[in-house]
């Protein structure tokens, strides 16, 4: 079976492009291609359309290339050869593909790339039971449909330019070797040489002259001039933590302004309360008893 289609990129863009195993693969129509694939030998299934049926199978494509053809616009070979091979998902047939594509410069319908294919494909099983014109009907239909999905794959992403590929990385780069000479270190070692005591002294006061020292604050000063700079609580509470271990500190219970106010006391109350209501019901029953005393004898 010999078929012609058309692609609207350079014929070096076309020839890189169909060096790529998994871009040819990726553009292959009703393939699905295994994740945990070799590299440059993709894998997976594909559904084909012969007729009235559909045939899943599975299987492999290679590309060698570019072969011996007939060279191109810029003097390199524009022959790329597929191969595949697969077997039915649910059946015992399988089938080998040889496909040779020469390039060409377009005439027409404008600028781009002509894929000249011419292939051969022996097969059994429900292959072998499709007629001769189904079987080739659907040969043009798919490398149609590849030329699309070939063309709309270099749109969305395209091939490295050559310059760009020989391009050193950032790891290529040669690293100069360090310098042999003593002297270079002898000039480090003097840059890096500390002020002397003079030039500190200087420093320090220029910072006092334009009032640029850090004011010390008691909270963050240590030491019996701390103690009288800061308040009364303050002065004890640091007095008291110190040498003591951080989980005491962290549980002792806080002191001078921060302490907590003690509930009032209610024991007085309670007590005074539980010898007031027996007195006041013996001079209740004492009043009772009086009264009727007295109303007797009237």
């Amino acid at each position: 079976m010999e078929h012609e289609v058309f692609v609207p990129f350079p014929v070096g863009t076309v020839r890189q492009a169909l060096t790529e195993p998994e871009r040819v693969a990726r553009c292959v129509p009703g393939v699905q291609l295994d994740a945990e694939a070799a590299p440059h030998r993709p894998e997976g299934r594909l559904r084909l359309r012969i007729g009235s049926s559909t045939i899943t199978y599975r299987g492999s494509l290679t590309v060698s290339g570019p072969g011996d053809g007939a060279p191109g616009d810029d003097g390199a070979d524009t022959t790329v050869t597929v191969e595949a091979k697969g077997t039915e998902a649910r059946g015992d047939g399988a089938v080998a593909l040889t496909l040779t594509v020469r390039l060409a410069p377009a005439t027409g319908p404008g600028p781009g790339t002509t894929l000249s294919c011419a292939g051969s494909v022996h097969g059994d099983g429900r292959l072998a039971e499709a007629t001769d014109r189904s079987a080739e009907s659907a040969g043009r239909r798919l490398l149609d449909r590849f030329a699309e999905n070939l063309t709309e794959d270099l749109r969305q992403r395209p091939v490295p330019d050559a310059g760009e590929a020989d391009r050193p990385g950032v790891f290529d780069t040669e690293v100069p070797p360090p310098s042999l000479d003593p002297r270079s270190d002898e000039d480090v070692v003097e840059a890096a040489e500390p002020a002397g005591p003079d030039d500190t002294g200087d420093a320090l006061d220029d910072l006092v002259a334009e009032d640029r020292v850090p004011e010390l604050r008691a909270e963050h000063a240590y030491g019996p001039e701390a103690d009288a700079a800061a308040p009364a609580e303050a002065a004890h509470a640091r007095r008291t933590m110190i040498g003591r271990s951080a989980e005491e500190v962290d549980h002792a219970p806080p002191r001078g302004r921060y302490a907590p106010v003690p509930a009032p006391e209610s024991g007085g109350t309670s007590a005074t309360l539980r010898w007031a209501a027996p007195a006041a019901a013996v001079v209740l029953a004492s009043a009772v008893v009086v009264g009727r005393v007295l109303r007797r004898r009237r």
